[in-house]
C-alpha cells in the first residue's frame, strides 16, 4: 500500500509537472504567435487605415461638392453680387480649403455677345464678374461689367462651361427628362490641374426648352435668361487632416503626386493615397518611424498577452462570479422582503383606521350628523390614501417594465403651468405659486406624465411648508438645447444627510409633516417619471430655508 501510495504520488506529481510544462510551452508559443500576429496586423493597418484618414479628411470637400455647391441652383440664375457675396462668405467660412471664388452673373440669349461664347445661335456671356476670397482687398472685386467699353477675356473656365451648356442644349431630347446626375455632371467641371471647380446653376426644364427653341428657330431676339456661374479655386494644403490613428501615423502631409522624399532611410516607413476630385493631383503622404510603429505593436499586443495571462485566473474568476451571484440573490431576496414589509406597513395604517371607524359605526346605536360627517371624512381620506398608493404602485410597475409609451403631444408651457397653478390654488387657497418661462413657448412631451410630475412636486412644496410660507416658484427655461424646470419653495428644507435617500421607494423623512399618512412614494415616482422621459432630476436644499428641485428634459420642438 505504501508503495502504491508513493507510486501514485509520483505519478500525480509527474502528471502535474507535465501539465505545467505543457501549459507553459503553450503559453510561450501563444505569446510568440500573438506578437507576430500583432506585428502583421499593425503593418497591414498601416497600409489600409490610410483610407479612413482620407475619408475623414476629405469629408468636408465631399459635403461641399455634393450638398453645398448644388445650392447655387436654388437661386435659378438670379444671384447678384450681394447675394453671391453672402453665399461665398458662408462657403468659405465652413470650408477653409476654398481660397477664391469668381462669380459670373451670366445671360443666355439668341444674339451674339461681346465677351463670352457664341455657339449654336446661343450667346452666353457675363453681365458682370466679381471675385471674392482670402487675400482679395476689399472683400470683393468687380472684374468686369457689360458697360465696359474695353474688351475683356472672361477666362477659359467660363468658356468651357458655356460650351458645355451649348453642347448639352444642342443634344437635348426635350421629350425625355434628364436625371439629376446627368444635369450635375453636364453643368460642373472639375479641373484637378488647377484645383478648380466650375459650376453652372442647373437650368430649369422650361429654360432648357427655351434654349432649344433658340437653336432651332433662329428667331428675332428672344427673352434674356439668367444663369449663374461660380468658379471655386481650392487650396489642397488648407484641408484639415484628420488623423484617425494618431498612434499609427506619426506624420501626415499633403504633397503633390510627383513628390519623391529625399530621405529614404530604413528607420521609417511610409505609404500614400491620392486625393479625389479637384485635389487628384495631390496625395496624402503618411510616414512613421519604425520605433513609433513598435509602440503601436506593443499596445496592440499587450491586451492579447493580458488575456493569455488571465487564463490562469479563470478558476478564481468563476469562484468570484459564483460568490457574486449568491450575494446578488441574497440582496434580491432582502429587497423583495423589504418591499413586501414596507408595502404591508403602508397598507396597514389606512386599513386599521378604516376598521376602527367601521367598528365605531357598527357599535354605535345612533350617530349624530357631526359623527357621520367625521367618520365619512375619515373613510373617504383613508380610501383615497389606499387608492393613491395602489395607483402609484401600478404606475411604477408600468414604467419600470416599459408597459406604457410616451404620448407625444405639443404642450403650451404657459397654459400648462397656469392650469397646474389653478388646480392647486383651488385646492389650497393659501398656496401662492408664481412662475416664469424663458426661451420657448411650446414643446413636445407627454402631458399626463408631465402633469403627474408637476402635481407631485407642487403637493410636496405645499405639504412641507409652514402655514405662513406656503409659496412655490416654478421656472421653465430653454438652456443650451434642453429644458430646465426648477421648483423652488420656502419650506422646511431637507437635511444634507437625507438628500441621497429622498428618491428611494418608501423612504420617509421623520418630521411632524410625515405623521399624517405619507407613504414615501412621491419623490421616487417623480424620479421614475423623469427617467422614463429621458431626463434628470436633482435637488438642493437648506434646512429652514427651502428646497429646489431641478428637472432637465430633452427639448423636442
Amino acid at each position: 500500500m505504501a508503495l502504491d501510495k508513493k507510486s501514485g504520488y509520483r505519478k500525480n506529481f509527474s502528471l502535474g509537472v507535465t501539465f505545467i510544462v505543457l501549459i507553459s510551452i503553450l503559453f510561450i508559443l501563444s505569446l510568440f504567435l500573438a506578437f507576430n500576429y500583432s506585428k502583421k496586423s499593425i503593418e497591414n493597418d498601416f497600409v489600409s487605415e490610410k483610407v479612413n484618414v482620407l475619408e475623414q479628411s476629405i469629408k468636408p470637400y465631399n459635403d461641399f461638392f455634393q450638398n453645398k455647391m448644388p445650392e447655387i441652383s436654388y437661386y435659378s440664375g438670379f444671384l447678384d453680387s450681394s447675394t453671391a457675396a453672402k453665399f461665398v462668405d458662408t462657403v468659405m467660412l465652413k470650408y477653409p480649403f476654398i481660397s477664391k471664388v469668381t462669380f459670373y452673373d451670366t445671360e443666355v440669349k439668341n444674339v451674339p455677345v461681346k465677351d463670352g461664347i457664341n455657339a449654336n445661335h446661343l450667346g452666353i456671356g457675363p453681365k458682370s464678374i466679381f471675385q471674392f476670397g482670402k487675400g482679395v482687398k476689399p472683400d470683393s472685386v468687380k472684374l468686369y461689367s457689360e458697360d465696359d467699353t474695353r474688351s475683356f477675356n472672361v477666362g477659359s473656365d467660363f468658356n468651357a462651361i458655356a460650351i458645355k451648356l451649348a453642347t448639352f442644349v444642342e443634344d437635348l431630347d426635350t421629350a425625355s427628362v434628364p436625371t439629376q446626375e446627368e444635369l450635375f455632371t453636364n453643368f460642373s467641371i472639375v479641373n484637378s490641374n488647377e484645383n478648380k471647380i466650375t459650376y453652372l446653376n442647373i437650368p430649369r426644364r422650361e429654360d432648357l426648352r427655351a434654349y432649344k427653341d433658340m437653336i432651332r428657330r433662329k428667331l428675332n431676339p428672344a427673352p434674356v435668361y439668367q444663369q449663374d456661374v461660380l468658379v471655386f479655386n481650392l487650396d489642397a494644403h488648407k484641408i484639415k487632416i484628420i488623423n484617425t490613428r494618431p498612434l499609427l501615423y506619426q506624420t501626415i502631409r499633403i504633397e503633390p503626386l510627383t513628390y519623391d522624399p529625399i530621405d529614404t532611410s530604413d528607420e521609417s516607413i511610409n505609404t500614400e493615397i491620392a486625393l479625389p476630385g479637384a485635389f487628384s493631383d495631390f496625395k496624402l503622404y503618411l510616414i512613421s518611424s519604425k520605433s513609433y510603429i513598435k509602440k503601436e505593436i506593443f499596445i496592440y499586443f499587450m491586451p492579447i498577452a493580458l488575456v493569455l495571462l488571465l487564463v490562469y485566473g479563470v478558476l478564481l474568476l468563476v469562484a468570484f462570479l459564483i460568490y457574486r451571484n449568491l450575494n446578488i440573490n441574497r440582496k434580491m431576496f432582502k429587497l423583495q422582503y423589504d418591499f413586501v414589509n414596507n408595502l404591508t406597513h403602508e397598507f396597514k395604517t389606512p386599513v386599521s383606521v378604516i376598521k376602527i371607524a367601521g367598528n365605531n359605526i357598527k357599535s354605535a346605536t345612533t350617530l349624530s350628523q357631526r359623527e357621520q360627517q367625521l367618520y365619512g371624512k375619515i373613510l373617504d381620506e383613508e380610501a383615497d390614501k389606499l387608492n393613491g398608493l395602489m395607483n402609484k404602485l401600478l404606475a411604477f410597475t408600468q414604467i419600470e417594465n416599459k408597459a406604457i409609451k410616451l404620448n407625444q403631444e405639443e404642450v403650451n408651457i404657459v397654459d400648462f403651468i397656469e392650469s397646474t397653478i389653478e388646480s392647486h390654488t383651488l385646492k389650497h387657497p393659501d398656496f401662492k405659486i408664481t412662475y416664469e418661462v424663458v426661451g420657448f413657448k411650446t414643446f413636445i412631451t407627454d402631458p399626463v406624465l408631465l402633469g403627474s410630475l408637476f402635481d407631485n412636486l407642487a403637493e410636496n412644496a405645499y405639504k412641507y411648508s409652514k402655514p405662513e410660507q406656503k409659496k412655490l416658484h416654478i421656472s421653465a427655461k430653454l438652456i443650451k438645447g434642453v429644458l430646465v424646470f426648477r421648483f423652488a419653495d420656502k419650506g422646511i428644507g431637507i437635511a444634507s444627510s437625507e438628500l441621497n435617500n429622498i428618491f428611494k421607494k418608501f423612504f420617509r423623512i421623520q418630521n411632524e409633516y410625515n405623521q399624517m399618512g405619507s407613504v414615501g412614494l412621491g419623490l421616487a415616482f417623480c424620479k421614475e417619471l423623469v427617467n422614463f422621459m429621458e431626463g434628470e432630476i436633482s435637488v438642493k436644499s437648506k434646512v429652514g430655508s427651502g428646497t429646489e428641485f431641478k428637472i432637465v428634459l430633452p427639448y423636442n420642438s
